[in-house]
C-alpha cells in the first residue's frame, strides 16, 4: 500500500529502514488498511469497520495536538509503503508516564520491524520527553508482544484490566534510570 509518496524530508525521526510521520485527515485510506486488518486488530478489540478506523484517526490526530505525542505512522524508506504505528499515549502525563504502542500491518511481521520502531519511538522518546518511565501492555495470548517488550526490557509489573477486549492485559514498565543503565537502543 503506498505511503502517500512521503519524501524523507516529511519524517520527523527514521531508523536505518524506516521513517515516522504525523497522521493526518488525508491518511484515511492508510487508517483503513491498517486497522480494518482483523490480523491487526486481533489483540486491541477489533475487528474494527472503517468507521471505527476513522475514528482511531481522528483520536491519534487529536492526541497529538493536546499531547505531542500519537501512535505516529510508520513507513518503509525504501518504497514509502505504510507499515504499521508506532509512538505514544499519554498514560499518567502528570507523572511523565506515557504509553508505548505499535501496530504492524500483518504482511510486515516477522520481518523485524516491529524491533526496529519500537527501538527508534524508546530512543527518541528517553532523548525529547524525559519520561520518568514507559508503560506497555498486550494480550495475554500476544506472546510476540511481551517477547519484543522483554527485549526492550520493559518489566512486568502487574495485570491490568483492558475494556476493549474484556481482559486484564500483563502490563510492564520501562523506568528512565533502567533505560540509561541499559542502554536499550542498542538490544
Amino acid at each position: 500500500m503506498p505511503g502517500n509518496d512521503v519524501s524523507s524530508s516529511a519524517y520527523f525521526l527514521q531508523s536505518a529502514r524506516l521513517g515516522f510521520r504525523l497522521w493526518s485527515e488525508d491518511d484515511m485510506a492508510l487508517a483503513v488498511a491498517l486497522w480494518c486488518d482483523d490480523l491487526v486488530t486481533k489483540f486491541i478489540g477489533g475487528p474494527f469497520t472503517a468507521l471505527q478506523a476513522q475514528q482511531r484517526l481522528f483520536k491519534e490526530i487529536a492526541l497529538q495536538e493536546r499531547y505531542n505525542m500519537q501512535y505516529w505512522p510508520v513507513f518503509l524508506l525504501a518504497t514509502g509503503e505504510l507499515i504499521g504505528c508506532c509512538g505514544l499515549h499519554p498514560y499518567s502525563p502528570g507523572e511523565k508516564i506515557y504509553e508505548l504502542g505499535f501496530h504492524l500491518c500483518s504482511q510486515y511481521w516477522a520481518r523485524g520491524f516491529a524491533t526496529e520502531a519500537a527501538q527508534a519511538v524508546v530512543k527518541y522518546v528517553f532523548e525529547t520527553y524525559a519520561p520518568v518511565a514507559l508503560f506497555a501492555g498486550h494480550h495475554p495470548q500476544n506472546v510476540a508482544s511481551k517477547a519484543l517488550l522483554e527485549k526492550l526490557h520493559f518489566r512486568y509489573t502487574h495485570d491490568e484490566f483492558y475494556p476493549p477486549t474484556g481482559l486484564p492485559h500483563p502490563s510492564y514498565l520501562l523506568t528512565a534510570v533502567d533505560y540509561h543503565r541499559l542502554d536499550v537502543q542498542k538490544v
